[in-house]
């Protein structure tokens, strides 16, 4: 599913206008980008929680050539599945 189809189907769903349940979907995505680069770690339960993970620079090799390239640190979303959408999927 990507965007664009959970946005109809919330509009299907609650007989929204697609207009409406567009601007739903993105202030709650952008609410989640929000609070993950300001530190915050979101959880919802029975599906998941996101977090920012930093990752410290290294040094790496070019696979091609082996020079070796500094890899600066770096910050990333992570997901960890919740125990309900584990045991869900697993059905």
């Amino acid at each position: 599913m990507n965007k664009s189809e959970l946005i109809k189907t919330l509009a299907d769903e609650t007989y929204l206008p697609l207009e409406e349940a567009s601007a739903v979907v993105n202030i709650l995505f952008d609410s989640m980008k929000s609070s993950l680069t300001g530190g915050n770690r979101i959880e919802i339960r029975g599906f998941g929680s996101f977090k920012i993970k930093e990752y410290g620079g290294y040094t790496g090799r070019n696979p091609k050539t082996g020079e070796r390239i500094a890899v600066a640190p770096k910050r990333l979303p992570f997901f960890r599945a919740g125990r309900e959408l584990k045991e869900f999927t697993n059905k």
